[in-house]
């Protein structure tokens, strides 16, 4: 049975053992290998958003509820981080930095994470994210730092030229996503 608590705690032992994800990843991978567990543990998914589970300076744990068919920009974190889906599926797109148009990405590569999957992305890797599915997704989302507090970029989805990534315009997402949600 999941336990919010002692997955925290599990993370932070991960942490202390190896500052990279891999140890993190298992513990990830452990908790979603049941998802059902962590949907009764965490709650039937309600609406789009972001819910801080534990901040700490070496290490972030969030759970990230996404509308059905909600797509966010390209966007780096600076640390790594692993995600676990329980619910839904979420596709993230990679993305490269083109050396001859400095500030601009290219699409890399792409992976679909349904529940159960586990899936660490390192410090440098750039991601979008769409969740594909006409039902919310729920992923936790462990991250090796401060999530908050790291600076980090996002590129436009349209010109896909890099600015910083301003956390005000993805919540507005969210509940934009929510909006077309509770319309649906």
């Amino acid at each position: 049975m999941f336990d919010l608590d002692r997955f925290i705690e599990n993370c932070r032992a991960a942490v202390r053992e190896d500052p990279t994800h891999k140890a993190a990843r298992e513990v990830v991978a452990r908790a979603v290998s049941e998802p059902g567990s962590v949907l009764k543990a965490l709650g039937e998914p309600r609406r789009a958003e972001i819910q801080k589970l534990y901040r700490a300076e070496d290490l972030t744990i969030i759970n990230v509820i996404w509308a059905p068919r909600m797509t966010i920009m390209p966007h780096d974190h600076r640390i790594w981080a692993v995600i676990g889906v329980y619910t839904g599926r979420e596709d993230n797109i990679f993305w490269r930095r083109l050396e001859d148009q400095p500030g601009r990405v290219e699409a890399a590569g792409a992976k679909a994470l349904s529940a159960g999957d586990a899936a660490p992305l390192g410090r440098d890797v750039i991601h979008s994210v769409t969740n594909p599915i006409p039902r919310l997704t729920g992923a936790i989302h462990v991250y090796g730092g401060d999530f908050y507090a790291t600076p980090r970029s996002e590129w436009d989805p349209e010109t896909l030229r890099e600015a910083p990534y301003s956390v005000d315009k993805t919540l507005r997402l969210f509940e934009e996503a929510n909006s077309i949600y509770a319309k649906a």
